[in-house]
């Protein structure tokens, strides 16, 4: 039976992850100051050049937005590898698996935000605004016209401005300039052509939702269809109709996706990491995760220099 967790995969705040993977860039000393675990941007080409080593399967207690003026940016959020360029911007959600290599060469924006700075008031109660593209299961990229750039563009232009100036010190204007991007950026998002919202992907984008909740406890394609009020047939045609590949495969490449996360974040043993990710069996455990990877769980663990 699976055991209770004993080291759960990290969620990292601000000061956290620059310790981590950032411990000699001074240049952003402010951030790891008070409060910008709710809020800071930086110029990416600035920060891109501080990293000297891959960043790992990891999560944030934040979201993150990303955006290029120029170059290029590569990024695997959850199962999925994203390339974003000129005018695009990819979306980390709060919560979300993201890993990246260093070495990318580009100019831009960073924005990293927490929920909460879509209330009225820091630490208040009422209800932050919703925007479709903060969903979780939502798309991840958004393309912006060349008008819709320039708009964007000077958002957060003036945003750095007042954050390298005053930091938090007036987070009313930082929170009005963060929420004309928000509506730029989701007007932009809502726009964008899709396939009509069918059935099947509705299906799958709840079975999506239930895969980063539920895969500690649910691992069969009939665990999810259960939990949905469907068949496993069901299932499975919709996720293949609209992702290409089976809820299956979706699943074995999340184990393995938690895995490498607990593998890095974590001195574990293989066989507790097993029952982590709630496989019983360390052996099909170790031959499901190099199925996927090519090499063992403690040999992912020394590439990765943790052992």
């Amino acid at each position: 039976m699976p055991a209770s967790p004993s080291k759960p995969i990290t969620t990292y705040q601000t000061s956290n992850f620059l310790e981590q993977f950032m411990p000699d860039a001074s240049a952003f000393k402010k951030l790891r100051m008070e409060g910008s675990e709710w809020f800071f941007i930086v110029a990416v080409e600035q920060m891109y050049a501080q990293f000297k080593q891959a960043i790992p399967p990891s999560r944030s207690t934040a979201h993150s937005l990303l955006y290029l003026t120029s170059g290029a940016a590569r990024m695997r959020i959850g199962n999925e590898q994203y390339t974003i360029r000129q005018h695009e911007l990819l979306l980390v959600r709060a919560g979300q698996l993201y890993s990246f290599e260093p070495g990318d060469e580009n100019t831009g924006f960073l924005i990293h935000f927490r929920h909460d700075m879509l209330r009225a008031k820091l630490n208040a109660t009422d209800t932050p605004l919703a925007f479709g593209f903060l969903e979780f299961w939502g798309r991840p990229f958004i393309a912006l016209d060349a008008e819709t750039a320039g708009f964007v563009e000077d958002v957060l232009r003036r945003l750095l401005a007042e954050y390298n100036a005053r930091e938090l010190q007036y987070p009313d204007i930082l929170r009005a300039y963060l929420l004309a991007l928000l509506h730029e950026l989701n007007r932009a998002y809502v726009a964008t052509p899709v396939a009509p919202q069918s059935t099947a992907l509705v299906i799958t984008n709840r079975f999506k939702q239930l895969v980063a909740t539920s895969l500690k406890s649910a691992h069969s394609v009939r665990d999810y269809a259960s939990l949905l009020h469907i068949t496993p047939n069901h299932l499975t045609k919709s996720v293949r109709s609209v992702t290409g590949k089976a809820p299956a495969k979706w699943l074995e490449e999340s184990i393995v996706l938690e895995a490498k996360a607990l593998l890095f974040q974590s001195t574990l043993a293989v066989s507790e990491i097993a029952l982590e990710v709630g496989v019983a069996d360390p052996s099909y455990f170790s031959r499901l995760f190099k199925k996927h990877t090519g090499m063992s769980p403690l040999a992912f663990r020394r590439m990765i220099g943790k052992s």
